[in-house]
């Protein structure tokens, strides 16, 4: 990086820039401008760009973060205690549909190779997928799969992986409670993913509250699909595990005679998502995956984001931007639901962020926000999604979830993305077995300390040394080589798993 001392002021009317260089910069540092640090600033933390007075609005990126708590001179670090957090925008007087970007011109000729599915849809992996109506039978699962991997699959080389879909559900619960039906639709869409291959089987217990019926997609005939631990006809462990690897067999053998083909991009359910954000992520990471969106919606594809409470406090710039009222209306459900989820748990949107997203910089979670849906990009939005609905259309979509990488990446797995794009400032190695993911770091530090763990750097725009759209037109290509496994990533490379992670806000009885 180069000696010079940068910072980066995102819109004209801010009052404040993030620091560029690593570590930081020092206190009497003189920028070209003029600008003189009056103390150190770390690396993206936000510096003063002119004297503020008590209560008067932080701006950044053209809207307000926050209002100073005291009087901040110029030059001065705006470290997360002299940020007030402001209200949230009120959902009751919100602008739907008013500002509908046009659309921009389609993006011809792009293709990767796929799994197609009988279903019309279109798989980036080719994974037998075992799925549990209980957590109870996951012991005797893992056991079984471990087999399968190492006695089964050399057999079958077209197949990628088995992957067990386990949770912490099951029995216990309140079935019927009415928000039952979001860890239920997961688990039902969590099976249908497209990398599955439709190929649909359930290990259950047999006295769960969840019976593994409910799991199975209309049509699909029970006594071939699932297998009951408590079945009479198994006398012991082992008989239960060879019951397991049996019926994973003849799955194993449909698996086998898929075969990519040459798909349209438009086959593409790619989802984005964010974890380990700092300062840098609204500049630089999610604003290039935000342009690498806009050139998957013009190429036809479908595009998801998520994580409500990192939305929330940007919503206004988000439902000028849906299609039409309808869509803007289900965005405030979205938000108003969970308005009343957290309040029910006598907490609010303040909890977020975390530690290291403060460290990385970001004062708050309206901050946070509005450096997060730059992810979006600029394409309008064409559908909304209750957690664990399926998407069932073309185009930019807002699918809900918790803000929690590991439930929103459920979430969306159950929503049907087949590849995700994930980018990080402080660093995660998070990863999915379902679908590859994609990491992009913020910061070019990051990504040549974790070498072989960060897919793009996203931290060239900061420096200059690459514009958004290069690096936007970088992540679109290479979602198109891993999709068509020309290219892995290292999440994959190294076998990185994060558990499935259900979202359940029903009671536990």
């Amino acid at each position: 990086m180069s000696d010079t001392p940068l910072y980066i002021k995102v819109h004209g009317d801010d009052n404040v820039a993030i620091i560029v260089n690593a570590p930081g910069l020092a206190e009497g540092t003189e920028f070209p401008c003029g600008l003189i640090l009056r103390e150190f600033v770390p690396q993206g933390h936000k510096v003063a760009l002119a004297d503020l007075t008590e209560g008067e609005p932080i701006r950044r990126y053209g809207e307000v973060i926050g209002l100073a708590a005291r009087a901040i001179a110029r030059g001065s670090w705006i470290e997360e205690s002299l940020v007030t957090l402001p209200n949230a925008p009120a959902l009751a007087s919100l602008p739907l549909a008013t500002n509908v970007p046009p659309a921009q011109p389609p993006l011809d000729g792009y293709t990767f190779e796929g799994f197609r599915n009988p279903d019309g849809s279109v798989g980036t992996k080719n994974l037998l997928g075992i799925s549990m109506s209980v957590q109870c039978v996951a012991g005797v699962l893992d056991v079984a799969v471990e087999r399968i991997k190492k006695e089964l699959l050399p057999r079958y080389p077209n197949v990628d992986d088995v992957v067990a879909i386990g949770h912490a559900y099951g029995c216990g619960v309140a079935i019927n409670a009415p928000e039952a039906v979001v860890p239920i639709r997961t688990l039902q869409n969590l099976a249908r993913n497209p990398n599955l291959g439709g190929q649909v089987m359930v290990v259950g217990l047999g006295c769960e509250k969840l019976q593994p019926e409910r799991l199975l997609p209309a049509g699909t005939a029970g006594e071939t699909s699932i297998m009951t631990l408590q079945d009479e006809r198994h006398v012991g462990f082992g008989a239960m595990v060879a019951t397991i690897m049996e019926m994973a067999e003849k799955r194993l053998e449909e698996l086998n005679n898929r075969k990519r083909v040459t798909c349209p991009a438009s086959d593409l359910v790619v989802g984005m998502q964010c974890g380990g954000s700092d300062a840098f992520s609204g500049v630089t990471a999610n604003p290039a995956v935000g342009f690498a969106s806009d050139l998957l919606v013009r190429a036809g594809a479908t595009v998801m984001f998520s994580e409500v409470t990192e939305v929330r406090d940007a919503i206004h710039l988000l439902t000028p931007r849906a299609i039409d009222e309808e869509v803007g209306r289900a965005l405030v459900r979205e938000m108003d639901w969970y308005d009343r989820y957290l309040s029910a748990g006598r907490t609010d949107r303040s909890a977020n962020p975390s530690p290291g997203n403060k460290k990385g910089g970001l004062a708050n979670v309206v901050e946070k926000a509005l450096g997060s849906i730059a992810k979006s990009g600029s394409s309008p939005i064409v559908g909304v999604l209750s957690p664990g609905e399926r998407a069932e259309r073309k185009g930019l979509i807002y699918a809900a979830t918790p803000a929690s990488d590991f439930v929103c990446g459920t979430l969306q797995l159950a929503s049907g993305c087949t590849m995700e794009v994930f980018t990080t400032g402080r660093g995660t190695p998070y990863g999915l077995a379902m679908v590859p993911v994609i990491k992009v770091a913020t910061r070019t530090a990051l990504a040549e300390r974790w070498h072989d763990l960060i897919d793009v750097d996203a931290g060239r725009i900061a420096t200059g040394h690459a514009s958004i759209e290069d690096i936007g037109w970088e992540i679109f290509r290479l979602i198109l080589d891993v999709a068509s496994g020309r290219k892995t990533t290292w999440a994959d490379h190294w076998g990185l798993r994060n558990a499935l992670t259900l979202f359940n806000p029903a009671p536990v009885t």
